[in-house]
């Protein structure tokens, strides 16, 4: 998920050489204030974008038959809508050199949250794959719009709980620790209960975080896309040598095919857009893993990859946010012509109140009409 201070572990390996490394320098500074500012970016940017999906997918609803993809969207858009409203907290966590201010209550709520809506958001990107496939697949088959639009509905409550289980670690252990007399940290730490060695522990859970947020998501995303591209040029192939000695193609079967084209070159492009934005936060997560279960060795490197490198990957990971209602809708063609309609609208709106202002000023500054003179002159 997100950047957290270096582990307990480390933070006692570093402190024997020397406590610059610990609090940072001015140049550090700047990075985490650079940082701060990109997340209050993608907050407002993904705020806009996802009301903005939200209102188109809510117009295109009222006017045009909802499919089951139209359902994980919107899903998708609540989920990311959720997502960049906790990005405030990290950005005065990231200003504070990763000292939380808000409190432990906060902190679980707001790390919890964060953790639910990353799982949530991959989770759907890999229902909409699954779909599309599917729904190419079953393609000649009548399947009511009701039928899909209720499975995708049972789908999204299905990764809700999913997520809720998956978070359920995240939501019990994380917490507050003291490091000193005035500074708490905001992060996962399991107890020492003597059985198990917590970073072990913490190297299990982030291993799931990385299985159940990156891995299997990508395995089964990836084996959609391979299916579905062996589907479509087999069936341009099929259909090539039929139309070239039989039939040709009707119109609305060409336009079908358009449509189906757009439609899945659009998920492409979101899918694709979230494992480029995840794949380098995801890579040195597992980087730290490994270090946890001693298969790899504790280097100044890493340090120096985690104390720079790694918040950049955040800022990276979490601008997807706001890119995945700009990809999915702004590339369709219906989303756009309802954008432009909207934005039509509101100009149109906007350019009606300045003329009745403009209007109502100028009577207020236009001199006296004679015939009013004269009347008054006469009373």
């Amino acid at each position: 998920g997100r950047a957290q201070p270096l582990p307990r572990c480390w933070l006692q390996i570093l402190s024997k050489e020397s406590t610059v490394d610990l609090h940072g320098d001015s140049a550090n500074l700047v990075v985490r204030v650079l940082i701060a500012m990109v997340y209050l970016v993608v907050c407002i940017l993904g705020l806009v974008g996802n009301l903005l999906a939200l209102f188109l997918l809510h117009s295109r609803r009222r006017g045009h038959r909802h499919s089951s993809i139209d359902s994980f969207v919107m899903s998708l858009a609540l989920t990311d809508l959720q997502f960049v409203l906790t990005l405030p907290f990290w950005a005065v966590d990231t200003v504070l050199d990763f000292r939380w201010p808000f409190g432990r209550v906060m902190c679980k709520i707001v790390s919890s949250v964060t953790t639910l809506n990353m799982y949530a958001s991959v989770f759907f990107l890999t229902a909409m794959s699954v779909t599309r496939y599917h729904t190419l697949m079953t393609s000649l088959k009548m399947e009511s719009p009701r039928i899909a639009i209720a499975r995708a509905k049972w789908a999204s409550l299905t990764i809700w709980a999913v997520s809720v289980v998956a978070t359920l670690p995240h939501a019990l252990y994380s917490t507050t620790v003291q490091v000193s007399a005035e500074d708490e940290l905001c992060l996962v730490r399991f107890s020492d209960s003597g059985q198990w060695d917590p970073q072990f522990l913490l190297g299990l859970y982030q291993t799931q975080k990385v299985l159940l947020g990156f891995v299997v998501p990508l395995t089964i995303i990836s084996v959609c896309y391979l299916l579905l591209l062996r589907f479509i040029l087999r069936r341009r192939v099929v259909t090539s040598v039929v139309s070239g000695n039989v039939f040709e193609k009707t119109e609305s079967e060409r336009g079908r095919h358009r449509r189906r084209s757009k439609v899945t070159r659009s998920v492409t492009i979101v899918v694709l857009s979230f494992f480029i934005c995840w794949l380098p936060n995801q890579a040195l997560t597992l980087w730290g893993v490994l270090i946890k279960f001693d298969l790899v060795p504790f280097s100044k490197a890493f340090y120096n990859t985690q104390a720079y490198a790694f918040p950049l990957t955040v800022c990276l990971a979490h601008a997807n946010s706001c890119l995945n209602p700009v990809l999915y809708c702004l590339i369709r063609k219906e989303y756009r012509a309802g954008l432009k309609n909207m934005l039509l609208s509101v100009s149109r709106s906007v350019r009606t109140v300045l003329t009745l202002a403009v209007r109502g000023r100028r009577v207020e500054e236009a001199p006296p009409n004679r015939d009013m003179i004269d009347k008054d002159i006469q009373m």
